[in-house]
């Protein structure tokens, strides 16, 4: 019998935050590693799609298997890296809010759409790189979810996000939406060693969240940056570069929560 995949969404309702760099870069580790990932990009701005050099081509994304019009199987690209394949995004998920509202069972629709990839075996994790927003696209995403895991950027307004998040998580468990949401962890961005209050931020977030907050500090680093202009992700961009020493203990972090054992 096949074992069901992890689903885990990536999110934050604070933009600029890390949370398409970490998305792209966790999902790029965690193939390299030899688990077998899906990476499915929700966001309308199709940022994870690029950064891994594919096209926004119309009619690719998940727009239309959310309206129940077509499946999500058919929507997956391979990439051009092994054990990693994509669900890309592309302008037309700018509409799925508007129209996902009008549905019935609003908040169901991904967790439909999902279900038979996340039943067939196929991949170890599918891992969702959600809008900057608390929307129907991201509740959706809450609602089919395993884990969420949040990026959290290193500066002075960052708790509040997580907070939100964590409120958000105990309305889908009260009202029934989604009651085996776990939080797998917070993973700090764009530290910066150079400044006292990145490290006051980490050890704030640390006294609040305890164990869940992953060792793995993610630099800000220029190699991190320039790496989704060129389509790849920094293990391919950079391989000995701070970043992608960075994203591959994350990886490794990651694969022990989940108990992921690769191939």
């Amino acid at each position: 019998m096949a074992t069901a995949s992890h689903v885990i969404a990536v999110a934050n309702q604070k933009g600029g935050v890390g949370k398409t760099t970490t998305s792209v870069n966790l999902a790029a580790c965690l193939a390299a590693n030899g688990s077998r990932i899906l990476l499915v990009d929700l966001d309308p701005q199709a940022n994870a799609t690029s950064g891994l050099g594919l096209e926004k081509t119309e009619g690719g994304s998940a727009y239309r298997a959310l309206l129940g019009e077509q499946t999500l199987v058919e929507r997956i690209v391979p990439t051009a890296y092994d054990r990693l394949s994509m669900i890309p995004s592309e302008l037309d998920m700018c509409g799925a809010e508007i129209e996902l509202s009008r549905l019935q069972n609003h908040l169901q629709r991904f967790r439909l759409a999902i279900e038979p990839i996340r039943g067939n075996g196929d991949y170890d994790a599918i891992i969702v790189d959600c809008p900057p927003s608390v929307g129907i696209l991201t509740l959706n995403v809450f609602a089919a979810a395993d884990w969420l895991l949040v990026p959290l950027q290193c500066e002075y307004y960052a708790l509040e996000g997580v907070s939100m998040i964590h409120r958000l998580m105990g309305q889908l468990k009260e009202n029934g939406v989604n009651p085996d949401l776990k939080l797998l962890g917070v993973v700090m961005t764009m530290f910066d060693a150079r400044t006292r209050l990145a490290a006051q931020v980490v050890s704030e977030v640390r006294q609040h969240f305890g164990d869940l907050v992953f060792d793995t500090l993610i630099p800000r680093t220029t190699r991190l940056a320039e790496a989704p202009s060129f389509g790849k992700p920094i293990i391919a961009y950079d391989k000995y570069s701070a970043g992608a020493s960075a994203y591959e203990v994350l990886a490794v972090e990651v694969s022990k929560r989940l108990g992921l054992k690769p191939e």
